[in-house]
C-alpha cells in the first residue's frame, strides 16, 4: 500500500472542528469544556487575548473562567465582573449579538479592558455571546494586535458552531443542576394536609402549618398573623418560637401591627398578592420596604395572605435576619400552606356563620315585606335601620337622596344611638370619579380609613367633623347620578367582611324600590300641581279679550303668580316695555318673602340693565346666582346673597320685538327639574304671545281711529274746496268773456283747466270716499314724463340738478343745466320718439312717478344728475293685471321698465324694509312709519295693486335706483 497523503489545510480545519465538537458533546465538567474551547481557539485562530466568562442572570454578573494572555498571566481573566449600564459587555449580554471594536485601547465603554489592551497592545477585538434558546450563558472575547475586527466568513462559521455547541452543553448542565437543587413541595404539602385533617383544634392546626413551613423554608422565624377588623390591626396568633399566643394576653399588644403602619403591605395582601422582600429585591415600593423591615426587625420577608371568600383573615410570614433571595419553591410552599390554613379556618366558626346567614336571610325578607305593606316609609326604614345597625355593629344608618334642584344629597332618613345627634347638613354632589365608582359597583363600597382614603373627598370634612372614621356606601338605584344612597358609618377605623357587604347591598336594593315608589308619588303630585297651574294661567290669559290697561296688568300679575307657583319661587316680577322705548316698567307679581325687595319706582334702562341684556342674548331661559349680579341691579333688586335667579325674555319670534323679561328668584341655590323649567318656558312664551296680541290690537285700533279721523277731515275739506271752486266757475261764466281777443283766448284756456279740475275732483269725491277706485286709461309715456318733469321744474332749479331721459327713441346728452326747461320739453316732444303708451290708472301712476322724482331730487347732492331710463321688456310671464278690464286690448307679454337713478345716500335698513320678502314686525319701530319712507311704501303697495312692480336697490357704484314696471298698450289696441 502507498503512503497516505498528508491532509490539506482545509481538511485539517474540518477535522479539528469535528474533534472539538465531539469533545464538547461528551464532556460534563464545565471547566474541562472551557479548557477544550480555549485550546481550540488558540490552535485555530491567531488572537493574542482570549477570555471566556459565564453569565449569572440572577445577579447580572460575569464570572471569568480563563483564557490566554501574551504574558501567560490569567489571574485577571478569572475575576468577577459586575455589569453596569452602558458597558460593552452588558450590551452583548442583553442584545445577544456579536460586537466588534476596531481599537480596544480607545474604547471608553470598557474601562478595565482598555487598560488591559494598552498593556498587551491589543487593538481589534470581537465580543461574542455564548447563547442557547434566547438565553445568554456567557461571553467570548477575542483580542488581536491588528487594527480592525473583521473575521473571515469560513472562520466565523467554525467559531459560531463551536460556541453554539458550548452553549447547548452549558444549558443542559444548568438545567440538570437546577433540577438537582430544586426541592419538591408536593410531598411536604401533602404531609401537612394529612396532619391538618387529623388535628381537631384550630390552634393545633396553625401550629402544624407553622412548623412545616419553618422546616421547609428554614428562615429565622415563622409566624401567623391574624386580622381584627374592629380596630384594623394584626396580631401574632402563632409562631414557631411562641407556640401559643392568647389574643387577650399582653404579648399580643407588643406584637400587634395596625393597618396604618403596614399600609401598602396590607393592600397587597387584600388582593391576594404574595409579598417577597429579599436581597436587593422587593415586590413593594422601595421606601415602604425599608419601613416594613424596620418594623418587623428583619432583613428578608416572605408573606402569603390567608383569604376566605375574598375576606382577609391574616397572613403567614417567614422572616429572616439575613438578606436572602427567596426561591420559587419557598414562595410556592408558603402560598400553599397559607391556602390550607384558609380552608381549615372556616371550621372554627362554621356554626356561627350558618346562624348568621339565616339571620341575614330573615332580615332581607322582612325588608322585602315592608315594600308591599301599607306601613309608612319612615316606619319601615326605622325597623330596617335598627336591625342593620345591630347586625353590622355600626353607628349610623343614613339614607340620602339626590336633590336636582339643590344639586346636593339630603338625608331623607337617618338612625343613630340616643347619645348621638342627627346630622343636619347636606352633602355636595358627587365628583365624576365617585359617580363612576358607584355606577360600576356591584357591592357596597368600603372605606376603612376615611382620614387617608381619597374617595368621596368632598364629603370628608363634613363626615370627619361628625365623628365618622369608616363607612360603607351602596347605591340604591341605577341612575346616571345615583339618586339614592345608603350609608353605614362607624366611629372607628374598621373593615367589613364580604358577607356583611353583600347583606348591605341586598338591603340597599330593596330600599331603592321603596324610594323609587316614594319618588313616583312625589313626581305625580308635582305633575298635578304643574298641570293645574298651567290650566289656570291659560284660563287667566284667555278670559278677557277687550280689557283695558289696568285689567291687563292685573291679568299679568295673576299669570306671574301661577308661573311662580310651579317652581315655588317667592319672587316673580315682569320688566315690561313697549317697542321703541328705552326704559322698562316693573310689574310685581309675587313677593312672598321678607328677604326680597323690589323698588317698583326705579328707572331701569333697557340698554344698561345687565339682567335684561343677558335675557335678550339667551334664546331660552337663563339661571344665575345672585353673587353674579352687578351693583346697579342690586340697587332696585334686593335678594339674599345665596339666592338664585331665573330670567327669560318675552320672545315670540326671532324677527319680532321683545316686549319684556320675566324674573323669578329664590332665596337659595336650586337646580330646578327639566319638566318644571319646560312648563315655565311654555307659560312665559304664552304670556309673550298674549302681550303681543294685546299690543297689536291696541296699535291697530289706534291707527284705524286716526286714519278714519284724517280721512273724514280731508274728505270734508275737499267737498268744501269743490263747492267753492264750482261756485267760482259759475260766477265766472255769468260774467261772460272779455272783449280783447288775446285775453279772451287765455281766459278760455284757464277756464277749461278749472273745469277739468272741478270735474276730476267731483269724480274723486263720488267714487273714492272710503276706498280707492281704479280706472283704466292709456297715455304715451313721453307725455306722462313731460307732465311729471314740469311739476318738479322749480325743485330742479333750486338744487341745480341735471336730468337726462334715455330710451324714448333717441339718446339725449344734456349740455345745459336743467334750469333751462325748454330742453326737457324739446326732448319729450321730439318727432323721433317712440309712441310707447302705458295702460292703467294714469292719475295714480303720475302721482307715483312724481313721488319717485321728488325723492330723487331730495336725495341728490346739489349740482348732481338724475337719469330716467325707459326700456321695453318682453317678459315670459304676465304682470299682475287683476284690475285691468278684459275689454282693453293690452299685450300682457309686454311691459315698460322705468328706472330713475341718482347719486345719493340711502339707509341700508330702509332698502331692507322696502323689500317684499322681508318679514315686518308691526310693533317694531321702523323707518316706514314716517315720510318719506312711508310715501315710498304707499307707492310700492299702490303700484302692486295697479298690476305693476316697484323696487328699490343700490348699485355697486352707490347709485340709488327706483325701478318701476308698468303695462304697455299693444300695437293692435
Amino acid at each position: 500500500m502507498g503512503q497516505p497523503q498528508k491532509p490539506i489545510a482545509a481538511e485539517q480545519q474540518i477535522l479539528s472542528l469535528g474533534r472539538v465538537l465531539q469533545s464538547l458533546r461528551e464532556e460534563d465538567d464545565v471547566d474541562v469544556l472551557i479548557e477544550t474551547t480555549i485550546s481550540y481557539l488558540k490552535e485555530q485562530f491567531d488572537y493574542k487575548l482570549i477570555w471566556i466568562a459565564l453569565y449569572d442572570r440572577l445577579n447580572h454578573i460575569l464570572f471569568g473562567k480563563g483564557g490566554i494572555t501574551p504574558d501567560r498571566d490569567t489571574s485577571f481573566l478569572r475575576q468577577r465582573v459586575v455589569l453596569s449600564p452602558g458597558d460593552l459587555l452588558e450590551q452583548v449580554v442583553i442584545e445577544q449579538h456579536p460586537l466588534g471594536v476596531a481599537d480596544l485601547q480607545t474604547e471608553v465603554r470598557a474601562a478595565e479592558w482598555r487598560k488591559m489592551a494598552e498593556k498587551f497592545h491589543i487593538k481589534g477585538t470581537i465580543i461574542l455571546p455564548i447563547r442557547y434558546k434566547d438565553r445568554c450563558l456567557g461571553l467570548l472575547l477575542l483580542g488581536s494586535e491588528r487594527w480592525g475586527y473583521l473575521l473571515p466568513g469560513e472562520a466565523k462559521a467554525r467559531l459560531m458552531m463551536v460556541l453554539g455547541e458550548l452553549g447547548a452543553v452549558l444549558y443542559q448542565n444548568e438545567i440538570g443542576l437546577q433540577q438537582k437543587q430544586t426541592r419538591r413541595t408536593d410531598e411536604p404539602l401533602l404531609e401537612l394536609l394529612e396532619n391538618l385533617r387529623t388535628l381537631g383544634n384550630f390552634n393545633q392546626r396553625l401550629e402544624a402549618a407553622v412548623q412545616a413551613t419553618h422546616k421547609f423554608v428554614s428562615p429565622s422565624r415563622t409566624n401567623v398573623y391574624w386580622f381584627e377588623r374592629e380596630g384594623r390591626y394584626f396580631w401574632c396568633r402563632m409562631s414557631n418560637q411562641l407556640v401559643k399566643i392568647d389574643h387577650s394576653s399582653s404579648t399580643q399588644q407588643a406584637a400587634g401591627m395596625t393597618v396604618q403602619e403596614l399600609s401598602d403591605f396590607y393592600y397587597a395582601l387584600t388582593v391576594n398578592q404574595i409579598v417577597s422582600i429579599g436581597d436587593a429585591r422587593s415586590s413593594l415600593k422601595s421606601h415602604f420596604t425599608a419601613k416594613l423591615l424596620q418594623r418587623l426587625k428583619v432583613r428578608s420577608l416572605l408573606a402569603a395572605p390567608i383569604i376566605w371568600q375574598k375576606n382577609l383573615l391574616g397572613f403567614l410570614a417567614v422572616e429572616s435576619n439575613e438578606p436572602r433571595i427567596w426561591a420559587e419553591t419557598d414562595k410556592n410552599f408558603v402560598q400553599g400552606a397559607a391556602g390550607l390554613i384558609s380552608l381549615v379556618a372556616t371550621t372554627e366558626s362554621m356554626e356561627s356563620t350558618i346562624k348568621q346567614v339565616q339571620e341575614d336571610a330573615q332580615l332581607t325578607s322582612q325588608v322585602a315585606q315592608g315594600i308591599y305593606s301599607e306601613h309608612d316609609l319612615q316606619e319601615t326604614l326605622h325597623s330596617c335601620a335598627k336591625k342593620v345597625l345591630a347586625r353590622l355593629a355600626a353607628t349610623r344608618f343614613l339614607l340620602l337622596q339626590y336633590d336636582p334642584q339643590q344639586n346636593n344629597y339630603q338625608f331623607i332618613y337617618q338612625s343613630q344611638p340616643y347619645n348621638r345627634r342627627p346630622l343636619t347638613f347636606a352633602l355636595n354632589s358627587l365628583k365624576e370619579l365617585d359617580e363612576q365608582l358607584l355606577q360600576r359597583s356591584t357591592q357596597a363600597v368600603e372605606i376603612e380609613n376615611l382620614d387617608e382614603d381619597l374617595r368621596f373627598f368632598n364629603w370628608r370634612p363634613f363626615l370627619l367633623e361628625s365623628g365618622v372614621r369608616s363607612l360603607l356606601i351602596c347605591k340604591c338605584t341605577h341612575a346616571h347620578i345615583p339618586a339614592a344612597l345608603l350609608v353605614i358609618t362607624h366611629e372607628n377605623h374598621r373593615s367589613w367582611t364580604t358577607l356583611e357587604k353583600e347583606l348591605l347591598w341586598a338591603v340597599s336594593q330593596q330600599i331603592g324600590v321603596m324610594v323609587r315608589q316614594w319618588q313616583l308619588h312625589n313626581r305625580t303630585t308635582q305633575q298635578q300641581k304643574s298641570s293645574q297651574a298651567f290650566e289656570q294661567c291659560l284660563r287667566v290669559l284667555t278670559q278677557s279679550q277687550n280689557s283695558n290697561e289696568v285689567e291687563n296688568k292685573h291679568l299679568e300679575r295673576t299669570a306671574l303668580e301661577q308661573i311662580a307657583s310651579i317652581l315655588s319661587c317667592p319672587l316673580a316680577v315682569l320688566l315690561s316695555w313697549s317697542p321703541g322705548e328705552s326704559w322698562a316698567e316693573i310689574i310685581p307679581g309675587v313677593v312672598d318673602n321678607s328677604q326680597f325687595g323690589i323698588f317698583s319706582d326705579a328707572s331701569i334702562s333697557i340698554q344698561a340693565e345687565a339682567l335684561i341684556q343677558w335675557a335678550l342674548a339667551t334664546e331660552s331661559y337663563l339661571t344665575l346666582k345672585v353673587d353674579n349680579l352687578p351693583p346697579e341691579t342690586r340697587k332696585w333688586l334686593n335678594t339674599p346673597d345665596k339666592g338664585q335667579i331665573l330670567v327669560m325674555a318675552l320672545r315670540t319670534n326671532a324677527d319680532y320685538e321683545t316686549t319684556g323679561v320675566v324674573l323669578l328668584a329664590d332665596y337659595q341655590e336650586r337646580r330646578w327639574s327639566e319638566q318644571s323649567l319646560g312648563t315655565i318656558a311654555a307659560l312665559i312664551s304664552q304670556l309673550a304671545w298674549w302681550r303681543r296680541q294685546k299690543q297689536i290690537t291696541r296699535l291697530l285700533e289706534s291707527t284705524t281711529e286716526e286714519l278714519r279721523q284724517l280721512n273724514w277731515y280731508k274728505h270734508r275739506r275737499l267737498e268744501e274746496i269743490q263747492r267753492i271752486t264750482a261756485l267760482s266757475l259759475k260766477q265766472i261764466h255769468d260774467l261772460g268773456t272779455p272783449a280783447n281777443e288775446l285775453t279772451q283766448m287765455r281766459y278760455q284756456l284757464l277756464l277749461r283747466q278749472l273745469d277739468q279740475t272741478a270735474t276730476s275732483m267731483s269724480g274723486m269725491l263720488k267714487l273714492e270716499h272710503w276706498q280707492l277706485h281704479v280706472s283704466w286709461e292709456t297715455m304715451p309715456i313721453a307725455s306722462l314724463l313731460k307732465r311729471s318733469l314740469e311739476r318738479i321744474e322749480n325743485l330742479l332749479k333750486q338744487q341745480k340738478l341735471w336730468i337726462g331721459v334715455h330710451g324714448l327713441g333717441q339718446q339725449i346728452e344734456d349740455q345745459e343745466p336743467p334750469n333751462n326747461s325748454s330742453l326737457a320739453r324739446g326732448v319729450l316732444s321730439s318727432s323721433a320718439q317712440s309712441s310707447m303708451a302705458i295702460a292703467g290708472d294714469i292719475v295714480k301712476i303720475e302721482l307715483v312717478i312724481h313721488e319717485l322724482l321728488v325723492t330723487a331730487c331730495n336725495g341728490s347732492q346739489t349740482g348732481g344728475r338724475i337719469d330716467i331710463w325707459c326700456r321695453r321688456l318682453d317678459a315670459s310671464k304676465p304682470l299682475n293685471t287683476k284690475h285691468s278690464p278684459a275689454s282693453v286690448g293690452v299685450n300682457h307679454q309686454t311691459s315698460l321698465e322705468l328706472s330713475i337713478t341718482y347719486n345719493g345716500a340711502i339707509e341700508p335698513q330702509l332698502l331692507t324694509e322696502l323689500h317684499d320678502n322681508t318679514p315686518k314686525d308691526v310693533l317694531a319701530p321702523s323707518n316706514l312709519d314716517q315720510p318719506p319712507a312711508l310715501h315710498l311704501l304707499i307707492c310700492q303697495n299702490l303700484v302692486q295693486e295697479l298690476g305693476g312692480e316697484l323696487n328699490f336697490y343700490q348699485l355697486p357704484d352707490n347709485r340709488v335706483v327706483s325701478r318701476l314696471l308698468l303695462l304697455l298698450v299693444g300695437h293692435d289696441s
